[in-house]
């Protein structure tokens, strides 16, 4: 059985759903997982957060795939002024 390591941590379900489909899309073996009481305290996820976790063999290659990303840019940043 594999181990599993956190490579992001995410706020929000739907960010940590995109970062998981991301790293899958990339052919590595990607998981989430959070402590919301079985869904029934979504709100939990912004205390606790929401863990993407990969097999410890693609860490590396996860964090590289993550750290190519562009950070922080405006919404409009690629369209002419």
């Amino acid at each position: 059985m594999p181990e599993w390591m956190v490579v992001k941590t995410c706020s929000y379900q739907h960010e940590a759903e995109f970062v998981k489909s991301l790293l899958e899309g990339s052919g590595l073996d990607a998981i989430t997982n959070s402590d919301d009481c079985g869904a029934l305290d979504p709100a939990l996820g912004l205390v606790r957060g929401i863990a993407v976790l990969v097999r410890s063999d693609q860490i590396e290659l996860a964090e590289s795939i993550l750290t190519a990303l562009p950070g922080d840019l405006p919404p409009d940043s690629t369209s002419p002024a």
